[in-house]
């Protein structure tokens, strides 16, 4: 399919993409009533107004509640001051601006290039994407940790490495997944950017245990270790190598063994893939890479915590802008991620098919995993570059006693140059690729998506997963 090249006939593509989008959301039982968000603002809220303990709280009716380290609770504490729909609306807004941020370090040149058409078309990919949809509609905080991380790839690739860690340092002490990102930075061999992740991860969650003494003593000594709190592990939502292991076991009582064994190799794959990355420059790349290990190697990876998968997603377009079987891979991934084909599998997830269709999402995961094309030129991407303690300046050459009259000639340029240029391929092609609508499977309705037992009516309201 050829895009439309007219700027009447873009407008109408747009126009006609974002209805479709429109209706897709409006038909499908999609919305999570910002159950997340709920939880978020009711634990502060107990907190501060009533005197209780942030991980006593319980949303009304469920047996759901705060999760996260007490850092994440001491963030939020401005809802405190804010209603429930206010806080819904600031988060909206938080995220929209998070969604931007992070599509500027992805993708910002390539979306300059292609204009107002590329950016719209975009934004309406995008909201299909089953997990960038789910963290608005749950009210979640995935893409705003993602923009904080993602802030650090930018500031070591434009070499302000003043403040690099502070986004990873924040994003480690809200959550604990983004962690394996200090590690990253000790890989690339940047330990200023590493310390100072490391400082301020320690100091927000020392001042978490000022401020909420018992909370902190109660989640470090015990909710940190009893992944029950957050959900079953072999629900399907769970899109790990832990949750695959728990679909083939029993649930109760999964294999430790399997797991860190199964995390080790993906550890290992990991580190070997970013290190090709690194050697050369790719930020985009080893981050990616990143968040693709830390998705796979997390006890529970809900599919709204995929949003990690949206810089892996870049790379493999910005190929198959040259390579145009890379791009009909990442069309086919993308329809497989807005389709909600896991939830197929809602009831019973056992058998060849359920271990493949039910843990699609970790299949995908593995896959860029193994196959990102890193480590080679893009045109988005700028150098990794380094501070002045970190290089010695090359010696400046001796100007020449003489320059021949032939040199005044313009050259032809180098094979290297001619690379240069070739590889960053076409400002904003409309006439390749195609567009690719998902499917009409969705999930169905449960009254709690990470541990509900029983399907719920898709008329019902549906709480989604923290």
């Amino acid at each position: 399919m050829r895009l439309p090249r007219t700027d009447r006939g873009r407008l109408l593509f747009v126009l006609a993409l974002a209805l479709a989008v429109t209706v897709f959301t409006a038909t499908v039982p999609l919305l999570r009533d910002f159950f997340d968000l709920r939880v978020y603002h009711g634990a502060v809220d107990s907190w501060i107004h009533h005197g209780g303990s942030v991980y006593d709280y319980r949303v009304p009716g469920t047996t759901y509640g705060f999760t996260y380290p007490p850092f994440a609770a001491v963030s939020m504490l401005p809802m405190a001051l804010l209603g429930l729909h206010a806080a819904i609306t600031v988060t909206l807004l938080l995220n929209l601006a998070a969604t931007a941020f992070v599509l500027h370090v992805v993708a910002g040149r390539r979306l300059r290039e292609c204009g107002w058409f590329g950016i719209a078309v975009t934004v309406c990919m995008l909201a299909l994407f089953e997990p960038v949809r789910d963290t608005f509609s749950f009210g979640q905080v995935n893409l705003l940790l993602l923009a904080l991380v993602l802030g650090d790839a930018w500031l070591l690739s434009t070499g302000r490495e003043r403040w690099a860690g502070v986004g990873i340092g924040l994003a480690a002490a809200i959550k604990l997944t983004p962690a394996i990102f200090i590690v990253l930075l000790l890989l690339a061999r940047r330990p200023r950017a590493a310390g100072t992740a490391t400082a301020v991860a320690a100091a927000g969650t020392a001042l978490a245990a000022w401020a909420a003494p018992d909370a902190s003593r109660f989640y470090w000594t015990e909710a940190v270790w009893d992944t029950t709190r957050i959900g079953r592990l072999d629900y399907v939502s769970n899109q790990s190598l832990q949750g695959v292991l728990a679909r083939l076991a029993d649930p109760a009582e999964p294999s430790r063994a399997a797991w860190a064994l199964a995390a080790l190799v993906v550890l290992g794959v990991w580190a070997w893939r970013v290190r090709r990355a690194l050697a050369t420059d790719d930020v985009l790349g080893a981050f990616a890479l990143t968040g693709l290990a830390a998705c796979l190697i997390s006890p529970i990876t809900w599919v709204h915590h995929l949003v990690w998968l949206l810089p892996s997603f870049a790379i493999l377009v910005e190929a198959g802008l040259r390579r145009r079987r890379l791009l009909w891979l990442a069309g086919v991934l993308y329809v497989l991620l807005c389709s909600s084909v896991v939830w197929l599998w809602f009831d019973d997830a056992s058998g060849i098919d359920g271990f493949v269709g039910g843990s699609a999402y970790v299949w995908i995961t593995l896959g860029l995993l193994l196959g990102l094309p890193v480590g080679q030129p893009r045109a988005n991407r700028p150098p990794w570059r380094r501070s002045a303690s970190d290089t010695t300046p090359a010696p400046r050459p001796a100007a020449p006693a003489s320059v021949p009259a032939s040199a005044s000639q313009s050259p032809e340029p180098s094979p290297s140059v001619a690379a240069a240029g070739s590889a960053t391929g076409p400002a904003c092609s409309t006439g390749r690729g195609g567009r690719s609508d998902p499917t009409g499977s969705t999930r169905p309705a449960a009254s709690k998506p990470q541990s509900s037992s029983e399907r719920a009516s898709s008329y019902t309201a549906k709480p989604p997963p923290s």
